[in-house]
């Protein structure tokens, strides 16, 4: 009982700490609704012993990735969370994969953002290699026009460059780099 009601009496306080401050470090309200699109490229690899298994004469499963994403932040003060969808063309072993996510995070800087982020994934392969799905995890960076010196030409959503790392239930790499369009 006593867990939950400091828990009651954190999550009560929250609003009153949060409408202290009414913009984020960019400028933009620190409360709303902030959605985004995206295109990322990348390679994905996967380790030898994973749920993929191996194809005789083949290595590991591995390819080129190209991704559309689009998503939903939701910015509390310095701080945001958010869901993110993603369906990516694979080359080389990988078809397809897609999948959705959580993101939590902070704001950095002007225009920058660093998050943590957990979800499903849908992985096809293709050459003899087996469909699956399982948990992805990762983190990843954003940084706006102001973090590199473009300041003032998309204001203060706009553009951002994300570079990420996700891994898929422990199993692989998946380094992504791209640019995100935020509205």
């Amino acid at each position: 009982m006593k867990k939950f009601l400091a828990a009651a009496a954190i999550f009560a306080a929250v609003p009153s700490i949060a409408s202290a401050q009414e913009t984020a470090p960019d400028g933009t309200d620190a409360f709303g609704v902030e959605p985004y699109v995206g295109v990322l490229g990348g390679y994905h690899t996967f380790d030898r012993g994973s749920e993929f298994g191996a194809i005789p004469g083949e290595t590991i499963m591995n390819g080129a990735l190209i991704s559309g994403i689009a998503g939903v932040n939701v910015p509390l003060g310095p701080v945001f969370v958010g869901v993110e969808g993603n369906a990516t063309k694979g080359f080389s072993d990988i078809d397809w994969e897609y999948g959705v996510k959580g993101r939590f995070g902070a704001r950095a800087g002007e225009s920058g953002m660093i998050y943590a982020s957990a979800g499903y994934q849908w992985v096809n392969g293709k050459g003899g290699w087996p469909d699956r799905k399982d948990w992805m995890y990762g983190a990843g960076v954003e940084v706006g026009p102001k973090e590199i010196g473009l300041g003032g030409i998309t204001g203060n959503s706009g553009v951002r460059l994300r570079v990420q790392v996700d891994t898929y239930d422990w199993d692989s790499f998946r380094p992504m780099a791209g640019v995100i369009f935020h509205f």
